[in-house]
């Protein structure tokens, strides 16, 4: 399965993954970031030996998206963005979601323990 079938068929599995990850890491980083008239803020992991970013985002505009980005054996870097359905919304910890609200809003990041995202 190639990624871009794995993030339309399976992106509540990356979600899960993902959200499994940062409630575990201690510290865990959400950052803000933006481009021209984008803002948003950004939770990922990286999983290096497969050359794979992970990532949720929370836009100013309220949308969450689940961001996959990765190198093929050409060394090509390829991103593919799936917007998240209200039931994949449902879904995400209160605490996770809280905090990159405040992150968006505050147009700064915080660092925190993970588990304090899993309330």
């Amino acid at each position: 399965m190639d990624y871009k079938e794995l993030v339309q068929h399976h992106s509540g599995e990356l979600i899960e993954k993902l959200i499994t990850y940062i409630v575990s890491k201690d510290p865990v980083e959400v950052l803000f970031n933006f481009e021209d008239n984008d803002q948003w803020s950004i939770i990922s992991m990286h999983q290096y030996e497969e050359d794979l970013e992970i990532s949720l985002r929370l836009h100013s505009t309220g949308i969450y998206d689940l961001y996959l980005g990765y190198y093929d054996d050409e060394d090509e870097f390829f991103e593919i963005v799936h917007v998240l359905t209200a039931i994949e919304i449902e879904q995400l910890p209160e605490g996770l979601k809280k905090i990159m609200k405040k992150v968006v809003e505050d147009e700064k990041g915080m660092r925190l323990s993970g588990n304090f995202l899993a309330k």
